[in-house]
């Protein structure tokens, strides 16, 4: 069993930054890939970025590729999300999740542990 618990979210202007934080309890985190997902208002949740279990390969979503960064501590059991050059369509709830034993899927259905979520609002 793993809990998930992001952090880091807030308001902040069209072209600042932002970095997310998703703590996991449990043992073994470096088995999990872990992932960032996002869901704006009426809209699906979407793919934002993965990383393996080191944080050697990492993925990212085409609309972010570039301004954000996905990067782990296994040490601390952390996963990290830098997020520069925000735009107001990056408004949305920020999900961390975590993928035993996987490569860092694109697909929501491939985690297994999901964290509540934290609101990021890019301001224009």
């Amino acid at each position: 069993q793993v809990q998930l618990v992001e952090s880091g979210g807030g308001l902040v202007q069209a072209g600042g930054s932002l970095r997310l934080s998703c703590a996991a309890s449990g043992r073994f985190f470096s088995s999990y890939a872990m992932g960032w997902f996002r869901q704006a208002p009426g809209k699906e949740r979407e793919f934002v970025a993965a990383c393996s279990w080191s944080g050697g390969r990492t993925y990212y979503a085409d609309s972010v590729k570039g301004r954000f960064t996905i990067s782990r501590d296994n040490a601390k059991n952390t996963v990290y999300l830098q997020m520069n050059s925000l735009k107001p369509e990056d408004t949305a709830v920020y999900y961390c999740a975590a993928e035993h034993y996987g490569l860092g899927s694109r697909t929501d259905r491939s985690y297994d542990y999901w964290g509540q979520g934290t609101q990021v609002t890019v301001s224009s």
